[in-house]
């Protein structure tokens, strides 16, 4: 079998996407009552080693993964790009090639897509994109698992995004367009997401300019922080971003059972109120735990034990 790499959810298509979901849900049940360090049942990872490059601070990405690998009866070996030769120049093909002598999966953690594209080319061992400056597939999966939890179907669910176009709406979007869900997101002119971004949609993702309007009869409600790791111009994007702020109001016209999300780290008082991340519609903190499920059946999908 060919090698199965997760840099986007379209790597895994619609089926992967719900086998990954169902599996995660599965084994989070199966865990209930056990310590976290305890190895699940079957320990399906036993003996495999996941390396985890990063390139960018984390703190979801990095403890989940590392827990994941754990539970499923695997190991890690972490390492900041700073303390590799990849910080001191090496290529990252040579890199690629030289893991993948070493460890049976790698994440990474980067800024520019083309690298993650450059490492899965060049490696034969699975690799699986931790965060990009164009996507963050495993934090949707973590989004997805945590809306099917709380009981709302993903065919024909609204799901309104507020702010900044970045990578985690286009791998929402794209996920839209896998699971046949709507995604509405309102953005400020400047700070919109890409045509092609919005084309992964396939028809179920658009971008229009009034807040009001995307949280209009929404079922879920999603931001994120305005600005991400190493952007510049702070000031004049905050500035935009003002009147995209997640509040009481706004949450007011969705639907009275809708509920919020964020994928964090959070700045009350800046994209959301702290009434409304702290509120009785918030899941930002069953979210943050589903990190470490969802990378579980990545983790799974990628060495063809699932899907």
């Amino acid at each position: 079998m060919s090698v199965r790499h997760f840099l986007n959810l379209s790597d895994a298509g619609a089926d992967g996407v719900a086998a990954i979901l169902a599996d995660a849900i599965d084994r989070k049940a199966a865990r209930v009552g056990l310590p976290k360090g305890a190895p699940d049942a079957d320990a399906p990872l036993a003996g495999r080693v996941l390396a985890m490059v990063f390139e960018k601070n984390s703190t979801r990405t990095r403890f989940s993964f590392d827990m994941a690998v754990r539970q499923l009866g695997g190991t890690s070996i972490v390492a900041d790009a700073g303390t590799m030769q990849i910080g001191r120049g090496e290529t990252i093909a040579d890199t690629a090639r030289v893991l993948s002598g070493y460890v049976d999966a790698i994440m990474i953690r980067t800024d520019d897509h083309a690298k993650i594209e450059e490492m899965a080319a060049h490696a034969s061992v699975p690799v699986i994109n931790g965060l990009t400056d164009a996507s963050h597939p495993c934090q949707i999966v973590a989004d997805l698992q945590t809306i099917l939890e709380h009981g709302k179907a993903l065919p024909g669910l609204k799901v309104a995004w507020l702010g900044d176009g970045n990578n985690v709406l286009a791998s929402l979007m794209e996920a839209a367009g896998l699971l046949h869900f709507d995604v509405i997101a309102a953005c400020p002119q400047g700070f919109m997401p890409s045509d092609g971004d919005v084309a992964l949609g396939k028809g179920r993702a658009r971008v229009v300019a009034s807040p009001a309007e995307a949280a209009a009869g929404a079922d879920v409600i999603v931001t994120d922080t305005w600005v991400s790791m190493g952007q510049a111009h702070a000031d004049t994007k905050l500035r935009a971003m003002a009147p995209y702020q997640v509040d009481a109001g706004l949450m007011a016209k969705a639907k009275p059972d809708a509920v919020f999300m964020h994928c964090l780290p959070a700045h009350r008082g800046e994209e959301v109120t702290a009434d409304v991340i702290d509120g009785p519609q918030s899941l930002i903190w069953n979210e943050a735990e589903n990190r470490l499920h969802a990378q579980k059946a990545i983790l799974r999908w990628c060495f063809g034990q699932i899907g």
